[in-house]
């Protein structure tokens, strides 16, 4: 079932949502000082694609600087891809086929906003 969704997803939203990440990793990665940010933005793109099966693991020892990296990510880059997520999200809401994966969708907000400190493994 979860190749399924996969497959399903990556038709519908998941190449889409994949290539907003990562084009704003390789914007992040122009400059030296971004680059922990492109990384995630890379990371999260993978999960993008594929998201069925994985599942987002908070690391509460991140740091001060994931706190901060996430705040100055959420105003760059964060919102507008919060954005996208959520705006996908509501044609899929409208067939009953593609309700699960706009939940999916939705679920994948929170990582939008603060990738720092957030690792995808496998479920």
């Amino acid at each position: 079932m979860r190749t399924l969704l996969n497959v399903i997803w990556l038709l519908f939203a998941g190449i889409w949502l994949a290539l907003g990440y990562a084009v704003a990793g390789v914007i992040c990665c122009v400059l030296i000082v971004t680059i922990p940010f492109g990384i995630a933005s890379f990371r999260i793109a993978a999960y993008a694609l594929w998201p069925f099966g994985r599942t987002v693991v908070r690391d509460p020892d991140a740091g001060v600087f994931s706190l901060f990296g996430n705040i100055i990510w959420c105003l760059v880059a964060g919102i507008w891809l919060a954005i996208g997520h959520v705006v996908t999200s509501i044609p899929l809401f409208v067939s009953i086929v593609g309700i699960p994966l706009g939940v999916a969708n939705l679920k994948m907000v929170p990582v939008s906003l603060l990738p720092l400190g957030a690792r995808i493994e496998d479920a």
